[in-house]
Parts: C-alpha cells; sequence; structure tokens
C-alpha cells in the first residue's frame, strides 16, 4: 500500500524529473482534456500505452505499474459491461439470467470500450505525472495557479496522513490476523468491520493531534507557501511544444480508426 501511493520514485534524477513543475503539470492537465474529448479510443489508448512506457523509462517496476492501474480497471470493466448492456439498439449477442432475457448492444458495448480507454488515459496521465514530480511540487503549482488555499491545504494534510493511517490499518490487521480474525467467512467479515471502525477511531484521533501541533507551531489558519520563480522563455518553449504534439496526435488519431 506503501508503493501505490508513495511519490518515492519522483526524486529520482532523470529527463522528466528536471523539468518545471509548472510545465509538467500544465502539460498533464491539457492532455487529460484531449483525452476526456475524445471521441474514439485511439487517442486514449494511446496515452495510456505512452504513460506506462514512459514509467518503466524512468525505472519503475512493470509490477507495480500495473498494481497502481488495478483499481482504475476494474471500473472499465464495470463501465463495458453495463454500457453494453443498456446503450444502444444493435443486437451483438443475448443471455437468459433468471428466465430474462438480456441483450447485449454493439453501441453499448463500443461507448464502455471509448469510457473505459478514457479512464485508462487519464489515470495513466496522473500516474506518470506524479512519478516525476513530487507531492508538494504539485501542491505547490495548485497554489501558483491559484487555487482556494484552504482545499490546497486540505489535501496536503489528507496526502500526508494517508501514510500514517495506512501504518494504523496494518498494525490492527495484522493483531487480527494473530488471533485467526480471518480464519471464517464470518470471523472475516466481522474483523473487517471492526478494523473499519478502529481505523475511523484512530483517525479523528489523529486529526485532533494535528491540529494541536500545528496551533502550537503558529498555525494561523493559513499555510504559507513561497513564491514561484517567474516561467522563463525556455519553460514557456517547452509548454508550448508539448502542447502543440498533443494537439497533433490527437488530430491524427482522431481521424483514423484502427
Amino acid at each position: 500500500m506503501f508503493d501505490l501511493f508513495s511519490d518515492f520514485f519522483a526524486g529520482r534524477d532523470n529527463v522528466l524529473s528536471r523539468l518545471d513543475s509548472r510545465v509538467k503539470f500544465i502539460s498533464a492537465m491539457t492532455l487529460i482534456g484531449f483525452v476526456i474529448i475524445s471521441k474514439k479510443p485511439n487517442f486514449p489508448l494511446f496515452v495510456m500505452f505512452m504513460g506506462l512506457s514512459g514509467m518503466l523509462l524512468i525505472g519503475i517496476p512493470i509490477k507495480l505499474s500495473l498494481k497502481r492501474l488495478l483499481a482504475p480497471m476494474s471500473l472499465v470493466l464495470g463501465l463495458v459491461v453495463i454500457q453494453t448492456f443498456i446503450t444502444g439498439s444493435t443486437s451483438l449477442f443475448a443471455l437468459n439470467f433468471l428466465g430474462h432475457t438480456i441483450t447485449a448492444k454493439v453501441e453499448g458495448l463500443r461507448l464502455g470500450i471509448l469510457m473505459g480507454a478514457r479512464v485508462l488515459g487519464a489515470v495513466a496521465t496522473l500516474l506518470l505525472l506524479t512519478s516525476v514530480t513530487p507531492a508538494y511540487k504539485i501542491f505547490h503549482v495548485l497554489r501558483w495557479l491559484k487555487l482556494p488555499e484552504s482545499c490546497v491545504e486540505i489535501a496536503l494534510i489528507v496526502y500526508r496522513h494517508i501514510f500514517v493511517i495506512i501504518e494504523q490499518t496494518a498494525e490492527v490487521s495484522a493483531a487480527q490476523k494473530s488471533r485467526l480474525g480471518y480464519s471464517t467467512v464470518r470471523r472475516s467479515m466481522n474483523s473487517a468491520g471492526i478494523l473499519a471502525g478502529a481505523v475511523i477511531m484512530r483517525s479523528m484521533d489523529q486529526a485532533i493531534r494535528t491540529q494541536e501541533a500545528m496551533t502550537l507551531r503558529g498555525y494561523k489558519g493559513s499555510m504559507p507557501f513561497p513564491p514561484m520563480k517567474p516561467m522563463t522563455w525556455t519553460m514557456v518553449g517547452q509548454l508550448f511544444y508539448t502542447v502543440a504534439v498533443i494537439v497533433i496526435f490527437h488530430l491524427l488519431l482522431e481521424r483514423h480508426t484502427f
């Protein structure tokens, strides 16, 4: 779980990590925007492939990359199945379920694949961004973009304490396993409920301790962020070039069906 959320690899030195965080963030958001507006799955799937390739090139293990895609992949499968059976009119095949006939449609399958491709393309872009940009730099860019200060602060604190909650969850789970808390299905359900309740209670206690600690350190309701250096013409050129490449590939892949 630590590996899934950690930005450990973002501290490595490579071509992408040396780029200015504003260039990478704006480029990633532009790429996600074009993924969302794509009318065909070609461009989103291309983005997903390039994102995974980029993570491999900077040294992220393929097993970890696939683990990070596992959760959105389950969402994609659900979208494809649901859309296949509820959208469209052209019959693809029919299934008999509890005396009812369920018909899969061609239009629904295409729409499900498109929606799933958008999800995978956007997630792969975010994974690559967070693999080459430390979290604190992303939060700094959000403040530079004039996002509400309170929202950025909450996101920063939430990210910081994800790992604390993961550690506490692991401790409670290990204690339950040592007492055979997951030896049967019934015990597993009871243990899972107790685990969820314990994590919620510990989260509330941690929130109180964090608030008290921040107050003692002079927190006045605003977390200071140092000003970022002005963007140079080199950075502007990098951003323009990246956006231009995104637009060109989007137009080319939207015109053709593979």
